[in-house]
């Protein structure tokens, strides 16, 4: 299997905006959120991530086909603000790959937040963060802090 993580061109945003629809829909068993009148989850900051330089939404593919994403914020701490695997490539190691590529590319100080109710996500990046981590509940959500080298 070979993963490859790429930075989401102008030419990818339909991809992105695709990905996200499958993550949103993931995700709404832990938000609650709906569609709106077109079918469509809305995602607020799509398009700062072509826009604001603090900002990169990055595509995983695994052997050329797309798998997942991640939106990162790359300010001081860094931050993943979404962060999809397909269902098809969990539990491979996909995620775990993507999660060290970024915290490489990226150093610095990190959080990673999760809604406490997702105890696969919280499960997840307690495996995924290779380094040491402090974790606090705060303003409704686990928030993992650490620094990555």
């Amino acid at each position: 299997m070979r993963i490859e993580i790429v930075v989401a061109g102008d030419e990818d945003r339909a991809v992105v905006r695709r990905l996200l629809q499958l993550y949103h829909y993931d995700f709404s068993e832990f938000d609650g959120s709906d569609v709106d009148q077109h079918g469509e989850y809305l995602h607020r900051f799509f398009d700062e991530y072509w826009l604001d330089d603090d900002r990169t939404a990055l595509l995983i593919r695994v052997d050329d086909a797309w798998a997942g994403l991640a939106l990162v914020f790359t300010g001081e701490p860094h931050d993943i603000a979404e962060f999809f695997v397909m269902r098809k490539y969990r539990r491979h190691g996909v995620g775990a790959h993507a999660a060290a590529f970024i915290f490489d590319r990226y150093p610095g100080n990190w959080t990673i937040r999760e809604q406490p109710t997702n105890l696969a996500a919280t499960a997840f990046w307690r495996k995924a963060i290779f380094y040491p981590f402090t974790e606090i509940e705060k303003d409704g959500e686990l928030v993992q802090s650490f620094t990555s080298a």
